[in-house]
């Protein structure tokens, strides 16, 4: 019997594990099929407080994890299969063995969606990024023209934010007209630096033989004609999905698949509590997943004092 159980070794995760094993509850972390996350990714983290030069997403991940260790907090491998929040001590299949817990934090992040292009997997972190905010100020992207890929609020904020750095921004987006709120819309519509490439989607990603992003090739989704549009990085902003396919279910999430919370971060089922992107389709940053992972380790904490009173 476990006291806290933490899916997810991303930055919620490790807080949350950090907080509940200083508070001597001896969490087991089960860190899944990426641990570290989403994080680990991204070649340079810059915009996490207390690391002026910048740090490497893995780095960080595997100092938090040694910070966590440190106070007690106990890993695994293990990829969880199979939950059953019914009742209490909740039940976890983790590679085919059971695990029993009385409380569990859920941190299982979210996953970019992809294009699935030629070049996009290759590219990765050397010009195909899936965040602005965390990679557009780096200097391979500055006075250089840049991709953003994506029709809706994201994509408009992603290219916004790159008007910064990039000599011309191409928001590509597959429709004549943008999805996004008015409001974004009329942001994109009016600043100069940002060109929209209307009906194309990008069919492959280019510089695999350079080892760095060259540009993009993009069809006319309505004449079938090719193009290629030379550019140092693609930013890809069509959306999210939620790591939550085993709590279907479970507990109460939205139509998009994200864990809804109650109070704090209590989920639908008393002593399922949640933290990170998972749980958050707004902010999506590393600092707020700790936050997050913060609060919902003081919430355990308190759940299992009031439980035990």
């Amino acid at each position: 019997m476990k006291k806290v159980v933490i899916i997810g070794s991303g930055c919620a995760g490790w807080t949350a594990a950090l907080y509940t094993a200083r508070a001597n509850l001896k969490p087991l972390v089960l860190m899944g099929a990426q641990p570290g996350g989403l994080l680990t990714t991204t070649s340079i983290v810059e915009n996490f407080p207390g690391f002026p030069e910048g740090i490497d997403g893995c780095e960080l991940m595997t100092r938090m994890q040694q910070q966590a260790v440190r106070f007690g907090a106990e890993t695994s491998y293990g990829l969880v299969e199979k939950v059953d929040f019914s009742k209490c001590p909740f039940n976890l299949t983790v590679d085919g063995e059971p695990v029993k817990a009385e409380t569990v934090i859920i941190a299982t992040g979210a996953g970019h969606k992809h294009l699935h292009v030629p070049g996009e997997t290759k590219l990765e972190t050397k010009g195909v990024t899936y965040c602005a905010t965390c990679d557009g100020a780096l200097p391979i992207f500055r006075n250089k023209p840049l991709v953003v890929v994506g029709g809706g609020d994201s994509a408009c904020e992603e290219a916004l934010y790159l008007t910064r750095f990039g000599s011309e921004v191409f928001l590509v987006h597959r429709r004549d007209s943008l999805r996004a709120s008015r409001i974004m819309a009329e942001r994109v519509h009016a600043h100069k630096t940002i060109k929209p490439v209307w009906d194309s989607v990008v069919t492959e990603v280019l510089g695999v033989d350079k080892d760095t992003v060259t540009g993009v090739r993009l069809k006319n989704t309505k004449t079938g004609a090719e193009c290629v549009l030379n550019c140092a990085g693609v930013f890809v902003a069509i959306g999210h999905s939620p790591n939550t396919h085993i709590f279907k279910g479970q507990i109460e999430m939205d139509a998009q698949g994200y864990v809804m919370r109650k109070e704090g971060s209590q989920t639908s089922v008393p002593g399922v509590f949640v933290a990170g992107d998972c749980s958050d389709h707004v902010y999506r940053q590393a600092i707020t997943a700790a936050g997050m992972g913060c609060a919902a380790a003081i919430d355990v904490e308190r759940f299992l004092a009031a439980k035990n009173e």
